[in-house]
C-alpha cells in the first residue's frame, strides 16, 4: 500500500510538474509576442534607452500575465469593498437596463430604417453587459435583486417611446445615455479621488464604456430626438426614473 501511494505521489508530481512547464512556456510566448509587436516602436531609439524600455516592458507584461485580476483589484478593506460592490451592483443594472430598452425598441422600429442606428448601439451595451457579467461572477458581486423590475421597466419604457416614432425613441436613448454618462463621471472622480493607480484599469473601462454613452447621447441628438413633442418632459421624466434606479439598485 505505501508503494502505491509513494507511485502516486510520483505521478502526481510529475503531472503538476508538466501542467507547471506547459503554463511557463505559454506565459513565455505571451512575453515574446507582445515584445515583438513593440519592437519595431523602439528600434530607432538610442541603444540605452531601447535596452530600459524593453527591460521595463518585460517586467510589466510578466506583471500583467500573472496578475490574479482583471479589473477590480482585490481588497480585504470592508469598506473599500463594500464601495466596489455598490458601483459593480449599480453599472451592472444599468447596463442590463439599457440592453432591455433596446430590446423594447427594436420591436417596435426593427422593420424601419431606424433599425441599423438602434442595432449598433445596442450591440455595445451587449458587450457592456457581457464585461459587467464577467467582473460581477469574478468578484462574486451579487446583482441587484430588481433585475426582474429592470428587465419589465426597461423594455416596457424603450417599447412605448418607440411607439411616438424614430424621434420618441431617440429622446429616450438621449435621456438615458446622459444619465448614465453623468453616472460614470462621478464614478471617476469617486475612483481618481481615491487612488488612480490602484484602480487603473477599472478607470480605463468605465471611461471607455461612458465614452460610448455619450456616443449614443450624441446619435440620438443626430436623429431628431428633440423634436419629439413635449422632449424636455419625457427627457425630465426618464432621468428622474433613471436617479430612482441608480440610488435603488446601489442598496437593493
Amino acid at each position: 500500500m505505501d508503494g502505491v501511494l509513494r507511485n502516486g505521489r510520483r505521478r502526481l508530481t510529475f503531472r503538476t510538474c508538466l501542467e507547471l512547464s506547459h503554463l511557463l512556456y505559454v506565459m513565455q510566448r505571451i512575453v515574446k509576442h507582445r515584445l515583438l509587436v513593440q519592437e519595431c516602436t523602439i528600434s530607432f531609439l538610442a541603444p540605452s534607452t531601447s535596452r530600459q524600455l524593453c527591460l521595463n516592458n518585460t517586467a510589466a507584461v510578466v506583471v500583467s500575465s500573472i496578475r490574479p485580476y482583471s479589473v477590480v483589484p482585490p481588497s480585504s478593506d470592508p469598506e473599500e469593498k463594500a464601495m466596489l460592490h455598490r458601483m459593480l451592483r449599480v453599472d451592472h443594472a444599468g447596463e442590463y437596463g439599457a440592453n432591455r430598452i433596446y430590446a423594447g425598441q427594436m420591436a417596435v422600429l426593427g422593420r424601419t430604417q431606424t433599425r441599423p442606428v438602434i442595432q449598433e448601439m445596442w450591440d455595445q451595451e451587449k458587450k457592456h453587459l457581457t464585461k459587467f457579467n464577467e467582473i460581477l461572477a469574478e468578484n462574486r458581486v451579487r446583482p441587484t435583486a430588481l433585475l426582474p423590475l429592470w428587465n419589465i421597466a426597461g423594455y416596457a419604457l424603450g417599447a412605448t417611446t418607440a411607439l411616438l416614432g424614430k424621434e420618441g425613441a431617440m429622446a429616450c436613448t438621449v435621456a438615458v445615455e446622459e444619465s448614465i454618462s453623468e453616472h460614470y463621471n462621478s464614478q471617476i472622480r469617486a475612483l481618481m479621488e481615491a487612488d488612480p493607480d490602484r484602480y487603473t484599469e477599472l478607470l480605463q473601462m468605465i471611461k471607455e464604456f461612458r465614452d460610448d454613452e455619450m456616443e449614443h447621447n450624441d446619435t440620438g441628438l443626430e436623429n431628431d430626438a428633440e423634436s419629439v413633442p413635449g422632449y424636455w418632459l419625457l427627457k425630465n421624466v426618464i432621468q428622474a426614473g433613471c436617479k430612482a434606479a441608480i440610488y435603488v439598485s446601489e442598496r437593493v
